[in-house]
């Protein structure tokens, strides 16, 4: 076991605390405040999705949705659930209701999903709702129309056999986020119905169920690079959200047969197809179906080792593994020598960015008392990125290096926001469940 991880292997979980000296902590305290008014200003947010689309390359990433927790005012009302609890006698709480009003509309034709649908409405609506003290018919009626599609969700999945695309399992759009939000509010008890349609997701055979046909990558770019397919090694849409899953349920005690050998089996997939020191977003396969050569990732949430190794930590503490746990953080300190500059994240938001990783930092720091200075470097990345005269303060940064005027907790501002309150105060951030950290 190296110095780094020798004795923390098995984890050390303390209460949150910040982990910002007084001057860090109130820069960051500063900022957090001034992006969270730009971005529950209406008009600012209209003024800014107005430049976006002259701004992207990607004009189609910005249909805003209400109801959306990745760019809408679920995701806003989120982020006032977690301001209210960091700065109480502010005002957030009414300004959380306001957008979690306005995220109702249009619901009736939302799609099951945590990113963008059912389950990330639910997930805000439980974020505001004081223990399940208020909103209570608004959840009842989330509850009821969640329950049938989140069951056939699991069952589909349990009985396909043939592999499809990933928003089938993904935790983004598929059952992986839908699952996400069961494990923190599950009245009608559907939680174990995803778990066993990943459990068979996960069963042992060559290729992996789980492999996407390329036909079914989204992308002509994608099939094009992958013409035989690929399997996709991304906590966003790839196997380690399942792992996380099914991980984080073992420790809550939800659990279906076959549910810890389709962790170790997971977890030791992803172990083998490890790129040097890091993971791929994509294994791509031959024409016989075998595994081929992988490229390394970048260092973010979304694809890369940050998340893959989060998703390993979970699965050795659900596991006790303590060798597990090491390859964890053995990746994650490889991750935080590399310079800045080739971890390849530009960006200060959360999917591909600064953000997601330090949140993903803040977690393994709470969870090992490891990676502090890391951390306190990550804030200072995000507060040198700070740019006030922007209409956010904060732009997404697209992989051509377009800056983008973004609000949303996913691409946007604020992502942002929570990111910087996480570090400097000590409410611990429970909407990282969201993106399965915990």
């Amino acid at each position: 076991m190296s110095a780094v991880t020798s004795g923390r292997a098995q984890g050390c979980e303390t209460a949150w605390q910040s982990l910002l000296g007084p001057d860090r902590q109130a820069a960051a305290l500063r900022v957090a405040r001034d992006v969270a008014a730009r971005v529950t200003d209406p008009g600012r947010v209209a003024a800014a999705l107005a430049a976006s689309i002259e701004q992207t390359r990607f004009p189609k990433s910005l249909a805003r949705r209400p109801y959306a927790v990745a760019d809408g005012d679920a995701g806003l009302a989120v982020t006032c659930a977690y301001l209210n609890a960091c700065l109480p006698g502010e005002g957030w709480d009414a300004v959380g209701h306001r957008f979690l009003t306005a995220a109702a509309a249009g619901v009736e034709t939302a799609p099951a999903g945590l990113f963008g649908g059912l389950s990330g409405l639910a997930f805000a609506t439980v974020s505001l709702s004081r223990d399940g003290t208020r909103y209570r018919r608004m959840l009842a009626a989330l509850d009821d129309a969640l329950a049938p599609r989140a069951a056939a969700i699991g069952r589909r999945l349990g009985e396909t056999r043939e592999p499809g695309p990933v928003s089938a399992f993904d935790l983004i759009s598929g059952a992986c986020g839908v699952g996400a939000c069961l494990l923190t509010h599950d009245p009608h008890g559907i939680l174990p119905e995803i778990l066993a349609g990943l459990v068979t997701l996960a069963r042992e055979q060559e290729p992996p169920a789980w492999m996407t046909p390329a036909h079914l990558m989204g992308e002509a770019t994608m099939s094009r690079l992958h013409p035989h397919g690929a399997l996709d090694c991304g906590l966003a849409h790839g196997i380690p959200g399942p792992l996380a899953l099914l991980s984080l349920a073992l420790r809550a005690g939800i659990e279906v047969p076959g549910q810890a050998d389709a962790v170790r089996r997971i977890a030791d997939w992803l172990i083998a197809h490890r790129a040097g020191d890091d993971w791929p977003a994509f294994v791509p396969l031959t024409g016989e179906g075998r595994p081929g050569r992988a490229d390394s990732a970048r260092s973010a949430w979304c694809y890369g080792t940050p998340g893959v190794a989060r998703a390993l930590w979970l699965a050795a503490q659900a596991l006790d593994d303590g060798l597990l746990g090491e390859v964890a953080l053995e990746a994650m300190d490889a991750v935080l020598r590399r310079p800045a500059e080739l971890r390849a994240i530009p960006s200060p938001t959360f999917c591909h960015g600064v953000s997601g990783l330090l949140q993903v930092v803040l977690r393994f720091t709470r969870d090992t008392g490891l990676f502090r200075q890391a951390a306190a470097g990550l804030v200072d990345e995000l507060l040198a990125a700070y740019q006030p005269e922007r209409p956010l303060a904060y732009a997404s940064l697209e992989p051509q290096g377009n800056s983008v005027d973004r609000a949303g907790v996913l691409d946007g501002a604020a992502g942002v926001v929570l990111v910087l309150l996480a570090a400097a105060t000590d409410v611990e951030p429970a909407w990282d469940r969201l993106f399965l950290l915990s």
